[in-house]
């Protein structure tokens, strides 16, 4: 798939789900968010709980589910970008987790295959997210 297909297919899988958790009652504070470490798709409160999100949309699940991209190394980057928007925003006392929503868009006419997953990873590198 070209480069801006793939980030067409991104946007909209974003969107879809910042839709999708504004149902549930999250509120989205923030969309694909840039820090030096990197981007962080969505960021949205959970009652009084700060969520970063990480949103993977694919147009089939062939090349396994899309959280299965959430490695551990994407994970670590997600982390210190949250880290440096928490700092920046002087935050660091909030509660937070890290979410990951999962689309799978086989038919644009159909809505997207969603799955949430909730607190999908613990913060990820040397000293962690609180050091």
């Amino acid at each position: 798939m070209k480069k801006w297909l793939r980030k067409l297919l991104g946007n909209e899988g974003e969107q879809y789900a910042a839709n999708f958790l504004k149902t549930l009652g999250y509120r989205i504070i923030a969309q694909q968010v840039r820090t030096h470490f990197g981007e962080i798709d969505l960021i949205a409160m959970d009652g009084d709980v700060l969520v970063f999100v990480e949103v993977k949309t694919r147009r089939s699940n062939r090349a396994g589910m899309p959280e299965d991209a959430v490695t551990q190394a994407k994970q670590r980057h997600i982390t210190r970008a949250a880290l440096a928007w928490l700092k920046k925003h002087r935050a660091l006392e909030r509660r937070s987790r890290f979410d990951v929503v999962s689309l799978v868009w086989s038919d644009d006419h159909q809505p997207p295959d969603v799955r949430h997953l909730i607190n999908a990873f613990a913060p990820e590198g040397s000293g962690n997210m609180y050091s």
